[in-house]
């Protein structure tokens, strides 16, 4: 990838109250727009400062770019358009195993007393517990997806996260490895059609609570 750029300074960058307003999940694309390694990298930058618990930084995103697995993808979405007409698909994965390969490095630059405490006991915490281990993945994927959604809104692109897929096949396309998981896929471009007015959002008494249900 070419170094970073200043986005700000190519394009107008949406305010961040107004980008969660505005982001909706679009279903069509313009499928001769392209992003530039530029933007794709700026994206993958700002996804990649979600937090993740003890800093293990356990997200994979795969970006697929190649026409024909896209349309293996396609074919594995029940020909779901906006996984070949978006300007970028992203597979984004999480590996279930990221807390005991090396864990020191995700405290390298950490003071030696935080690296003492947390180096071993990530171990202590994650060994032997598969659902917590897959939990952790879901949560860190769903972060991240929100950061790119959001970052790709404010860059003037929308998104579309995405379940509508058979992860097996998937997962085969793209050769996940064996300790990986799919947790969502998603579409970034330029939208040619806008997405359907909001369903309903419930009212904050529904879903907001004070010290207890």
């Amino acid at each position: 990838m070419q170094k970073p750029i200043n986005v700000a300074k190519s394009i107008k960058v949406m305010d961040t109250f107004d980008a969660i307003k505005e982001r909706r999940s679009v279903k069509h694309y313009d499928p001769n727009h392209k992003l530039s390694e530029d933007e794709i990298e700026k994206l993958m930058s700002l996804a990649v400062l979600s937090p993740t618990s003890f800093n293990m930084q356990n997200w994979r995103f795969v970006l697929v770019k190649d026409p024909e697995i896209r349309k293996k993808i396609r074919t594995a979405s029940w020909d779901q358009a906006q996984v070949t007409d978006s300007s970028l698909l992203l597979v984004i994965c999480a590996d279930l195993k990221s807390w005991k390969k090396e864990p020191a490095q995700y405290w390298k630059d950490a003071p030696k007393e935080a690296r003492d405490f947390l180096v071993p006991a990530m171990g202590m915490f994650y060994e032997g517990k598969e659902q917590l281990q897959r939990d952790e993945a879901m949560r860190s994927c769903g972060i991240a997806a929100q950061t790119i959604m959001l970052a790709a809104k404010s860059m003037g692109y929308d998104s579309n996260p995405m379940i509508g897929f058979d992860p097996e096949k998937v997962g085969q396309l793209i050769k996940l490895p064996e300790d990986h998981v799919i947790t969502m896929m998603m579409a970034i471009g330029k939208q040619v059609k806008p997405a359907m007015p909001r369903g309903g959002q419930l009212p904050l008494d529904k879903v907001v609570f004070t010290d207890r249900f």
